[in-house]
């Protein structure tokens, strides 16, 4: 994740939110990647979401690896370097979805608001991430999130490159639990 906001090319949706509220609100971007992943798992509550051992280590890891990435990895300014950054940024965050949702350990606080809502709607998984990540999107960049040809290569890639990985990457045994 902070790979792909390093490169100046436009983050993911959630992450073009965090952005934004850094913006505004004076705490770190990772800050914000813990605070929203812990807000968002309120709203689990009446989904009666169930939340795992992944789920609360994805709220507590994902922050600190945030401002530790942005911490130590200079910003670059030639387009030839920051292409291979967010590149490197999408490929990082496939794999580590797929590892954390293939050890079946609990989805993450927004993977878990898409399933539940999915579960408690009727409505298709597709409609649901798609209306949620165009709502953060939407909230990140009126806050100044930087949206950009980034935010685009994320949403076209990181689906197929979870669907590649995740059968690979599952543990076999018993069902997830979302």
């Amino acid at each position: 994740m902070g790979l792909v906001l390093r490169s100046s090319l436009g983050g993911n949706p959630w992450d073009v939110l965090h952005q934004g509220l850094a913006r505004h609100l004076h705490l770190s971007v990772g800050a914000w990647v813990t605070l929203v992943g812990a807000l968002v798992l309120l709203l689990w509550i009446p989904l009666r979401q169930k939340p795992g051992v992944g789920t609360v280590g994805n709220v507590l890891v994902l922050g600190v690896a945030m401002d530790a990435t942005l911490g130590l990895v200079p910003a670059p300014h030639a387009l030839a370097v920051r292409i291979p950054l967010l590149a490197a940024g999408i490929l990082l965050n496939a794999l580590a979805t797929g590892l954390y949702i293939g050890a079946r350990l609990g989805p993450g606080p927004r993977d878990g608001l898409m399933t539940g809502l999915h579960r408690r709607t009727g409505r298709s998984v597709r409609l649901i991430r798609t209306c949620i990540e165009l709502t953060v999107l939407t909230a990140g960049i009126a806050l100044g999130g930087t949206f950009g040809v980034g935010t685009v290569a994320y949403a076209l890639a990181i689906g197929p490159l979870v669907q590649f990985l995740l059968p690979r990457l599952t543990v076999p045994g018993a069902t997830a639990r979302h």
